[in-house]
């Protein structure tokens, strides 16, 4: 068993220190993966990888509610799932009415001082996520891994506990479900 995974267990038997001896072991990979995220982000983002790491870290570990994590997978597709809320949340935001996401931006100078506008594709990628889980809850979270994780379809696979065919598949599947919804919708 990893040092993660004897951490991961110690933070779900309620150790108290557990939490602060995880985040330097798994502080590069959540970087490296927050980094990967904002990647796909449009240029002009305001929220840095570091910054995105700690929100999740702590939606992960600071909760009041128990945690459970299997293994050192789980928890990283767990931090996988809470940087997408989180970037799904600041679209929502971005782009809700209250805030004047209904108006159109003008330039001041140029292009180059305009705010760049919210990933409304984000928003309708979550959605159509939240659809195909209703109709197939596996392709749903293959498709959350590969697109918010960027994790390879080897390791999703591990993750899910299913062949590396079948994530294939599912894959491809999730691939051509997703790009309908979001199409037609």
């Amino acid at each position: 068993m990893s040092e993660v995974t004897q951490i991961l267990h110690a933070i779900a038997e309620g150790d108290p220190d557990a939490a602060s001896q995880l985040l330097p072991l798994v502080y590069e990979e959540l970087r490296k993966l927050a980094a990967q995220k904002l990647a796909r982000e449009t240029p002009g983002q305001t929220l840095q990888p570091t910054a995105l790491v700690h929100e999740a870290y702590l939606r992960l570990v600071g909760e009041d509610e128990e945690q459970h994590w299997d293994s050192r997978g789980h928890f990283f597709a767990a931090a996988a799932e809470a940087m997408s809320r989180i970037l799904v949340e600041i679209a929502r935001h971005k782009a809700s009415l209250k805030r004047g996401g209904d108006r159109d931006r003008l330039d001041v100078v140029d292009s180059l001082l305009a705010a760049p506008e919210p990933r409304e594709d984000l928003v309708a990628l979550d959605a159509a996520l939240t659809r195909l889980a209703q109709t197939d809850q596996q392709a749903a979270e293959l498709a959350q891994l590969r697109y918010f994780a960027g994790l390879p379809l080897r390791e999703i696979a591990e993750i899910l506990g299913i062949a590396p065919r079948t994530a294939d598949r599912l894959w491809a599947y999730a691939k051509a479900w997703l790009h309908q919804e979001i199409e037609s919708g």
